[in-house]
């Protein structure tokens, strides 16, 4: 096997996904523990031990208990290379959680036992099933009172529309939990409530030994087996292909903050996870294994480093290998870029790297020649496609409240609108900048980002909207003709595309019927 095969067949880079406080960010933290990329839980290596996670690094996230960007983290775990996106659970951030999913081989879903299949996993689970991503379930929080892991199974099919099958089985429940039986390896092992250390395994040679009785108790250990007997004839024999084809999703139970679980999903998603994936261009599938370098860009963060007003342009690899200093073509602008400082992240801390195989995310420095879904190549016409901008719901004018701040506002709002946070449309009746989002929660942040981050401060004012789509038209008369007729209502998005801001449903559909030959779209990929 070539040196870049062997470094493809390595290379496990997935997102964990899940509604709010379903534990996300814990389990993330827990399989950095693992990786010995951390090493004491809820501790960032640093001068003084900072209590919060790794991975959730920006001012509001910290003061909100919620992430809002998708940070990426890299580790090695035995002889694997392990990418993982932290992705906002949070429904106001949906939309740069559906473009992390395009960057990904597979997935990992935290399901809250107590709660069970919540409204926006559902959504996310629609995202996989299009792409037919690869799925593993965490079912978390056994160490609190929830329901029947039975029950559980049967939600997750009905309501995620995928087949399941366990490959662990938790041995009771909340105060009365004992720990989990790992059906994938056939191993048992005990939980004792300690949120730094790993618990002990028991070794046992076949589920009828008796050294189960011996640590949880005949009547659990009678249970137990029969559980197992009931998993065995209701679901099929666990099969890689059905799991690699997003047909079945493989159940794990545990307890991320107690560190209980989360080995044996660790263990069994190396295993079994797929290696990177061809990449659909454009103009043809791409393999991994090709000689040339390509890339996709998915997201934009601004202001990683508080010190440095710096954005930065996250590309996953997709095939060949990424040389720092060697020129690649920026397909969009035609140009030749060369990157002398591309890095590789650790959550916040970031390392130089020099080169990177397919599977890796490298951050490269972004001084606004980067837009999301960009494409880099050695010279190749490729298009990556699949990361829609979809019409945003909730929309509001901004304004300048410190005219001194006039630049600074502008700069601002031009990086956060690269970032994908929210969208930029400009009203061209009255000039005025509006803001559209997908949740209320973004108007927030950008509002704190501004200020902290841009020193600028800005106020937002009511419109009443209902949606923004983009309009096109083959026949140009019929287009001018709609503009003068909605000139009040025209706006233009920050590639200079139409776009008409319908402020009812019926206005929508009106304009739909008397208007046949302009087409609306509601994503901005068309």
């Amino acid at each position: 096997m070539s040196n870049l095969t062997t470094e493809i067949s390595k290379r496990r880079t997935f997102a964990i996904i899940s509604h709010p406080d379903a534990g996300k960010t814990t389990l993330t933290e827990k399989l950095l523990l693992f990786g010995g990329a951390i090493h004491v839980a809820g501790a960032v290596k640093s001068n003084k031990i900072k209590k919060t996670a790794t991975s959730d690094w920006m001012e509001i996230e910290k003061q909100r208990g919620i992430s809002v960007a998708t940070s990426v983290m890299g580790f090695n775990y035995g002889d694997y290379k392990i990418n993982i996106l932290d992705t906002p659970g949070h429904q106001d951030f949906a939309e740069d959680t559906y473009r992390t999913l395009t960057a990904v081989d597979s997935v990992i879903i935290v399901v809250d036992v107590a709660k069970g299949v919540e409204q926006q996993t559902r959504k996310l689970m629609e995202v996989c099933r299009m792409r037919n991503t690869p799925v593993i379930i965490f079912v978390n929080k056994l160490d609190r009172e929830g329901r029947d892991p039975f029950d559980i199974l049967d939600e997750l099919e009905s309501e995620l529309k995928i087949s399941v099958r366990p490959l662990s089985w938790p041995i009771n429940i909340g105060a009365r939990f004992k720990g989990v039986y790992n059906i994938y390896e056939g191993g048992l092992d005990l939980f004792t409530p300690d949120k730094q250390k790993v618990t002990e395994r028991v070794e046992i040679n076949d589920i009828n030994d008796p050294a189960i009785d011996v640590a949880v108790g005949d009547a659990d250990a009678t249970k137990l087996r029969d559980d197992l007997e009931l998993i065995e004839g209701v679901y099929p024999e666990f099969s890689e292909p059905d799991y690699l084809s997003g047909k079945v999703a493989p159940v794990f139970f545990g307890s991320a903050l107690n560190t209980f679980g989360v080995k044996e999903l660790l263990d069994c998603f190396v295993r079994i996870a797929p290696s990177p994936r061809p990449t659909k261009a454009e103009e043809r599938m791409v393999n991994p294994e090709e000689e040339a370098f390509s890339g996709f860009v998915f997201k934009i963060h601004a202001n990683m480093d508080p010190n440095h007003r710096s954005c930065i342009a996250f590309v996953k690899i997709c095939s060949g290998i990424f040389h720092r200093n060697a020129n690649y073509k920026h397909v969009r602008s035609g140009k030749m870029l060369k990157f002398s400082s591309p890095t590789a992240f650790m959550a916040q801390k970031k390392d130089i790297v020099d080169e990177a195989y397919p599977g890796d995310i490298v951050g490269i420095p972004d001084n606004g020649t980067f837009k999301i879904g960009d494409t880099l190549t050695e010279g190749e016409e490729l298009h990556y496609r699949g990361l829609p901008s979809f019409s945003p719901e909730m929309f509001k004018y901004i304004e300048n409240t410190d005219p001194m701040k006039t630049k600074q506002l502008n700069k601002g709002v031009e990086q956060l609108m690269d970032e994908g946070v929210a969208q930029l449309f400009v009203n061209q009746f009255n000039g005025r900048k509006i803001i559209g989002t997908v949740g209320q929660l973004q108007f927030e942040v950008i509002q704190y980002r501004l200020l902290h981050e841009y020193g600028a401060q800005c106020r937002w004012e009511p419109i009443h909207l209902y949606k923004a789509c983009w309009i096109e038209s083959d026949d140009a008369e019929a287009l001018e003709a709609f503009k003068r007729r909605k000139h009040q209502f025209m706006a233009l998005d920050r590639d200079g595309r139409d776009v008409f801001l319908a402020d009812s449903g019926y206005v929508l559909q009106m304009a739909q019927s008397d208007f046949p030959k302009i087409r609306f779209h509601f994503t901005s990929e068309f």
